[in-house]
């Protein structure tokens, strides 16, 4: 069975990279018993420096887009129907958007026991279908739990800072190498995927890699 490496840049607030997570699943139960796919997530975070309250996303789209808070609202269309079609739900969708570096510190840690990839849907789910607090260091450890790490560990990785430098590091490389918007899947580091593509588009990519 031919073996890829899958690197996923992405962020916990991007309704698109939880779009193509779930698109990317699908295409990955398609391919179970032609590819095995090695998946790492990487950080890119769309609001850095936020305070602990974050910030209301018509705000935010305005002033990153130089639009009035009202055109903003009147955004999204495109995104909810892709998450129907997904078969995703946004309904606890928050309206406010939040700083993710702490989550990104803790997607790090839960790297180190394989759990990366539960530990995303579970902080997803945290920030899309219940509209939590995604900086909030309890909602972050609750996270770990579901994800099936062990919560008092992951709190103690978050009360110390711990991966902070490594999180930066990585940013900074993808950045460098030229990767600027999410979600971005790279495949054996060399072949680019972006955005939130169909199920049938990336299996049909990445069948055309493992077959080179």
């Amino acid at each position: 069975m031919r073996t890829l490496r899958l690197d996923i840049v992405s962020d916990i607030v991007c309704p698109w990279c939880y779009i193509g997570l779930a698109n990317l699943d699908k295409a990955l139960d398609a391919l179970a018993e032609a590819v095995l796919v090695n998946i790492t997530f990487h950080p890119l975070q769309l609001n850095p420096g936020l305070p602990p309250e974050g910030e209301l996303s018509s705000n935010n789209i305005a002033r990153k887009y130089g639009i009035t808070p009202e055109q903003a609202r009147s955004r999204g269309g495109g995104v909810r129907a892709a998450a129907d079609e997904a078969g995703l739900s946004m309904a606890g969708r928050p309206d406010r958007v939040y700083d993710t570096f702490s989550a990104h510190r803790l997607l790090a840690w839960a790297g180190e026991y394989g759990r990366q990839r539960a530990l995303k849907h579970a902080l997803f789910g945290a920030y899309f279908e219940h509209g939590l607090n995604i900086s909030d260091h309890a909602v972050l450890a609750d996270a770990a739990k579901e994800a099936g790490l062990e919560r008092s560990a992951a709190e103690l990785v978050l009360t110390r800072g711990d991966f902070a430098a490594q999180v930066h590091d990585d940013e900074i490389e993808w950045r460098s190498e030229g990767i600027a918007s999410v979600p971005t899947m790279v495949v054996d580091r060399e072949f680019v995927i972006s955005g939130a593509q169909t199920p049938n588009r990336i299996e049909r990519a990445l069948r055309r890699l493992a077959a080179r």
